[in-house]
């Protein structure tokens, strides 16, 4: 709020509704609507829609920058056609196209634009040219030309993918570990001290618009080509299965202390999708709560900073896990790392469950045991 603040009061910033006005006054375009995946297919009107509206405006020299994570071959075959359609002119001569995949995480933009190696092509050498020049003003780091945009597309959704797959990965240790008596998270550790190891930890599941998504923008490629992807597939099997799978091990646990799931009142701290984020799309925490609704449990939820309404949303953390069966760390956030343990324990009933997803509390565990609190982590 502060950056924009200082370049809404110095001028340097515009926003404006008005797309007519916005194409005649800018000879650089660059474009970031997504593609939203409905039941496992992409749904690319939106960017095409956008496109065109662009080609329909474009202007002699104008450069186009795509930024989208799209499927492998959409600047290429898609878009450019759209595009020299809409406006009676020819790509690389009379405007330019390239593609630069975005490399920001939230809460990291403004760094990462800075300071995150980028990677540009374009449909010519002018295009992607062009594309670097435009790109130097805010990257202050290394700017790489690739030998083609389908490289660039590709690489984007490889590097959504295998972090996909790495989730997976670690989950299935977590279960491993569980079953053997060990820690997941000491383990993580102990093996990270390998300088060529790099383990993920587990968590509550997959979230956010990026990763959910990224096998699905390979699959239809992969298809056309008949490239057979079972390994990424199985992984994001897995870990679409993963909200159901924490709801499991909480019933394991309940049978443990002689429980019934079914009869059972939930509280769950963090429904963003994932630590220290106010986002909830493709939220793993709220598929959760929405698993353990259908299973007909009593639901309370709280997040201090997402912003979003949900009917088992509550306004404080003490409501939350007030009179509760169970307690679900899914997500953390400044006020859970701040809360003292002491006020945790005085707020949980003799008997509570705390299926801790995060690890957050997992240095309490003897403080728990004192107090008759049953403690899991995964």
């Amino acid at each position: 709020r502060e950056i924009l603040n200082d370049e809404l009061k110095n001028k340097r910033y515009r926003a404006t509704l008005d797309f007519n006005e916005a194409m005649d006054v800018c000879n650089n375009i660059i474009v970031t609507v997504g593609i939203p995946i409905k039941n496992g297919e992409y749904e690319l009107n939106d960017l095409l829609d956008c496109c065109r509206k662009i080609g329909k405006k474009l202007k002699k020299g104008d450069l186009i920058v795509i930024r989208s994570t799209v499927i492998p071959g959409t600047t290429e075959e898609i878009i450019l056609p759209a595009l020299e359609e809409e406006s009676h002119m020819k790509a690389g001569k009379d405007f330019f196209l390239a593609y630069s995949s975005e490399r920001i995480a939230e809460g990291k933009a403004f760094e990462e634009f800075a300071y995150m190696p980028t990677v540009v092509a374009g449909i010519n050498s002018e295009s992607a040219k062009r594309a670097k020049e435009l790109l130097s003003v805010v990257c202050k780091t290394e700017i790489i030309t690739a030998s083609c945009i389908k490289v660039v597309e590709t690489s984007k959704v490889f590097e959504n993918v295998q972090r996909d797959v790495n989730i997976a990965m670690v989950q299935e240790f977590a279960r491993f570990c569980e079953a053997i008596g060990i820690d997941t998270f000491e383990v993580v550790n102990v093996a990270n001290t390998h300088k060529r190891v790099k383990l993920l930890t587990p968590g509550p599941g997959v979230g956010g618009y990026c990763i959910p998504n990224a096998y699905y923008y390979i699959e239809p490629k992969a298809k056309e080509v008949g490239v057979s992807l079972d390994i990424l597939k199985l992984c994001r099997h897995k870990n679409e299965m993963l909200p159901e799978t924490i709801v499991d091990m909480l019933d394991g646990q309940a049978k443990s202390a002689g429980k019934e799931l079914k009869n059972m009142k939930v509280g769950i701290l963090g429904i963003a999708m994932k630590d220290y984020s106010n986002d909830d799309r493709i939220s793993p925490p709220i598929e959760i709560a929405k698993v353990l609704k259908n299973r007909c449990l009593k639901v309370e939820a709280y997040d201090p900073v997402v912003p979003s309404k949900y009917d088992f949303k509550v306004n404080s953390l003490k409501q939350a896990v007030s009179d509760k069966d169970a307690v679900m760390i899914l997500a953390k956030q400044k006020e859970f790392d701040d809360l003292s343990i002491d006020d945790l324990i005085k707020s949980l009933k003799p008997g509570t469950i705390v299926l801790d997803t995060r690890n957050l509390f997992s240095k309490y565990v003897s403080e728990f045991e004192k107090n008759n609190i049953i403690y899991k982590s995964l």
